[in-house]
């Protein structure tokens, strides 16, 4: 058996670090807002010629004063994408391709162009944070409905560490935040608070049939009976996300990669944070007996 709560005060520790450090790295830093949600025009380019690289399209584009323009590769060698912020001008495009045509021949096919206005990206930004919230809160409502108190705090103090700490790591790694990370973090809500459930059933169970086993023990007895299932669903699951990451090509590496650390966080909260709120406040036998004369 793995004595997981001799290391619960260490954890504990760590995790409050590591929510503190994303809450600054949040506030100083910021998120880097894709197009989806500050707005601008995205170009997916096809090369004929290997010899043109980013830095030669970026310092072609820098001279079109087209504000921030980001270049970078997108899959093969001869393909690019162009992002740059919102232009009033409608003939933008045309200019862009007559521009590159002049500067390195005809060779570039426009295999994709969006563009994202600024008053669609606002409320693109603003639904995304209300799904996000209202995910939460039904998440809370849920387990509180289903569990003691005791337990739905725990839960959800799991549910906003594995959130705050994921979009944490987007900031300091200035990773981009698009709709598709907005779905990643949505289902690390629903990943997450599975995986606390499924403790946390074998804890209530456990406390019904062991009154003299204290909760410090009995949480580890239950994290221990209930191992196999997580590290089974979480290794399955990081097996096809780190496919996904590795071959779904540049589109999907935003998404996988959220949901890499989703999985990696929610797995890690469940046991050292979820767990450890209810030998905070030193959950027993008789709490859940209480709760269930109540109802």
């Amino acid at each position: 058996m793995i004595a997981f709560n001799k290391y619960y005060n260490k954890f504990n520790l760590l995790s409050i670090s590591l929510v503190v450090v994303s809450l600054l790295l949040l506030f100083i830093k910021g998120l880097n807002f894709g197009i989806d949600f500050k707005g601008g025009t995205l170009i997916e380019l096809r090369s004929n010629d290997s010899k043109i690289n980013v830095v030669s399209l970026r310092d072609n584009l820098s001279q079109m004063n087209l504000g921030d323009v980001s270049v970078k590769k997108f899959g093969n060698e001869t393909d690019f994408l162009i992002k740059f912020e919102n232009n009033e001008d409608k003939k933008i495009i045309e200019k862009i391709k007559l521009n590159l045509d002049k500067s390195f021949g005809n060779n570039f096919n426009f295999r994709r162009v969006e563009n994202v206005g600024p008053k669609v990206s606002a409320e693109l930004l603003r639904s995304g944070i209300i799904a996000i919230s209202v995910a939460l809160f039904l998440m809370l409502v849920y387990i509180w409905i289903r569990f003691e108190w005791q337990f739905s705090l725990g839960a959800i103090l799991a549910l906003f560490h594995d959130v705050i700490v994921t979009l944490g790591l987007f900031s300091l790694l200035g990773l981009e935040i698009n709709l598709s990370i907005i779905a990643a973090v949505l289902t690390i809500v629903g990943y997450s608070m599975n995986d606390t459930v499924v403790i946390f059933d074998r804890i209530r169970e456990n406390l019904r049939k062991y009154s003299d086993i204290k909760i410090f023990e009995l949480s580890n007895i239950s994290i221990n009976e209930t191992l196999s299932r997580t590290l089974i669903t979480s290794i399955t699951t990081l097996l096809a996300l780190l496919s996904i990451f590795l071959f779904g090509g540049e589109i999907l590496k935003g998404f996988s990669l959220a949901m890499i650390f989703g999985v990696i966080f929610g797995t890690y909260s469940s046991i050292y944070i979820a767990n450890t709120v209810l030998v905070r406040l030193n959950v027993s036998q008789k709490t859940i007996i209480k709760d269930e004369e109540k109802n």
